[in-house]
């Protein structure tokens, strides 16, 4: 079944009765794409901060998630979209929706330099871990030279090592008001659940976030 909520959220329910379990998983229609011209890296980055903590739970995402008994989780970041998710024991249910909607509506208040510094050196590593396997070089050159320099494909997800740098606590605050709304994501849960129940779970958790400004979409590289 699918449902959109009053804010604009989109929802996506797949049942599934083999065994007691349950997938999250939350798109955003927010990538590297977003980005422009000296201030790449940011969708990739703020990946990273998203496990960081939340306003109403100030810690580690991967620690409350493993005494839930959690498996799978993770996050990814590509051109066009970043998404969040994780598979659990239905019973721990209400408390990943809890966590998942602090972190889509409640984030910018723990936002501060010890994070952004932390993961901006996590995410550094990880672009010279990349650089130094064969070929790398390969998928910035074919970025490059495919993309016109002004083409919002034409660098890497990751970044350059100078803007990741320059990345200021106020960049990374703007990226989350402009894009972590209710309006600008898909939820999908599947598994061993029932689709009306999930709707309305799903909108006392999220259903009073502020939908984020309308996103502008230029014709030329809709996505």
């Amino acid at each position: 079944k699918k449902f959109v909520l009053k804010n604009g959220l989109r929802l996506i329910v797949h049942e599934d009765h083999k065994a007691p379990i349950a997938a999250f998983n939350v798109w955003y229609h927010v990538g590297s794409k977003n980005e422009k011209p000296g201030k790449t890296g940011f969708a990739h980055l703020f990946e990273h901060l998203m496990f960081e903590g939340s306003e109403h739970h100030n810690d580690g995402y991967f620690k409350v998630m493993d005494a839930l008994g959690a498996t799978d989780l993770n996050g990814t970041t590509n051109n066009d979209r970043t998404n969040y998710f994780e598979n659990f024991p239905v019973s721990a249910l209400d408390k990943v929706l809890w966590i998942e909607s602090d972190r889509m509506g409640f984030m910018v208040g723990v936002i501060d330099s010890a994070k952004l510094n932390q993961q901006r050196g996590v995410v550094q590593n990880e672009k010279r871990l990349d650089e130094n396997q064969p070929y790398a070089v390969a998928d910035e050159l074919t970025a490059k030279g495919t993309y016109p320099s002004n083409h919002p494909y034409s660098w890497t997800v990751i970044g350059s090592m100078d803007d990741l740098d320059a990345a200021s606590i106020k960049d990374v605050k703007d990226w989350f008001k402009s894009y972590y709304g209710p309006n600008n994501a898909v939820i999908c849960i599947a598994g061993d659940v029932n689709a009306d129940s999930i709707y309305n779970k799903v909108n006392k958790y999220f259903g009073d976030l502020p939908a984020v400004p309308p996103i502008a979409r230029p014709a030329a590289w809709t996505a």
